[in-house]
């Protein structure tokens, strides 16, 4: 009996573990979980249930179809709720604040999900709001209130709920200081977006800002790649240039001292142009005429000069 005891137990650790949600000893206590308003954010709304804890490993279990998404911009852990309106049935709010890595992590997942089109809101350090859903993301937490019941609630429930998390949260310093390098002229407000892997679909860009650019009656997509030194930028260019060469497409390259540039011909995003800038690489592709962007591209690249 006793051996069969020393057998049911570890296996009955492992379910628990392996339960939606993290109800390891002290998750009640867990930090995450007291950025929740816990009595509710504002008159009539108040806490159904128990909140719930969800990680790297048992995120797929709230978000399944999703978590892959979470994973690049260094997701760490999920504190999730769900608020009703007490004189309102029907009307239900969830709530899910995620913590990535960095800020600059928070907002590449938030800008995922952001659409240019739709209106901004006061919460965080950058927030839009639709009829169903509001968004923002502060410090290194991206959160997601949204309706989940019969009746959509009033938008001033969805920014009342949005504002308690934020007081809650670190204060943090606004936008990440990368987004400083697409702070130029011709970039079109609300485009900009963060990606933590394969920038432009390529593995050899690891990571980088793109954003759309409008300059002189052309539109193009800018980018910046994002590298630890000048000598892995270097390689990053390299690579390109010889994908574009084995993809037989023409290439004029410049190239003096420790700084290169090219133009040519993509095969998925038609002509494009490259710079190095030190551990950065700053380019346009989609280009329909180069000389009208170009001074977009010398901003950006002049903006990579102040940055270590």
């Amino acid at each position: 009996m006793k051996r069969l005891h020393l057998l049911v137990l570890p296996v009955l650790s492992l379910m628990l573990l392996a339960s939606p949600g993290l109800h390891a000893a002290g998750a009640e206590n867990s930090p995450m979980l007291s950025i929740l308003p816990a009595g509710g954010f504002a008159g009539g709304w108040i806490m159904d249930g128990k909140p719930a804890l969800f990680t790297q490993d048992t995120l797929f279990d709230h978000i399944n179809g999703e978590a892959e998404l979470y994973h690049p911009f260094r997701f760490d852990m999920l504190a999730t709720a769900r608020y009703v309106n007490r004189g309102s049935p029907g009307r239900e709010i969830a709530v899910d604040v995620y913590r990535m890595g960095s800020p600059l992590d928070a907002f590449g997942i938030w800008s995922n999900y952001r659409k240019a089109d739709t209106p901004g809101c006061a919460a965080g350090a950058d927030c839009v709001l639709s009829a169903s859903q509001l968004l923002f993301y502060q410090d290194r937490y991206f959160v997601k209130v949204q309706a989940t019941g019969d009746s959509v609630p009033a938008p001033d429930a969805f920014l009342a709920c949005a504002q308690a998390l934020s007081r809650n949260l670190p204060a943090g310093r606004g936008r990440p200081g990368e987004l400083d390098l697409l702070r130029v002229r011709g970039v079109v407000p609300k485009t900009e977006r963060y990606v933590a892997r394969s920038l432009l679909g390529y593995r050899f860009f690891r990571r980088g800002l793109t954003a759309v650019a409008a300059a002189g009656g052309e539109r193009a997509q800018v980018f910046v790649l994002i590298e630890e030194s000048a000598t892995a930028s270097r390689q990053a260019f390299d690579q390109y240039l010889s994908s574009l060469k084995e993809a037989g497409k023409d290439v004029r390259l410049t190239s003096t001292g420790d700084r290169a540039a090219l133009e040519g011909s993509d095969p998925l995003y038609g002509r494009v142009r490259v710079e190095q800038s030190g551990r950065y690489l700053v380019g346009a592709i989609r280009l329909q005429d180069a000389v009208a962007v170009k001074p977009v591209i010398e901003e950006m690249k002049a903006r990579t000069y102040s940055r270590p």
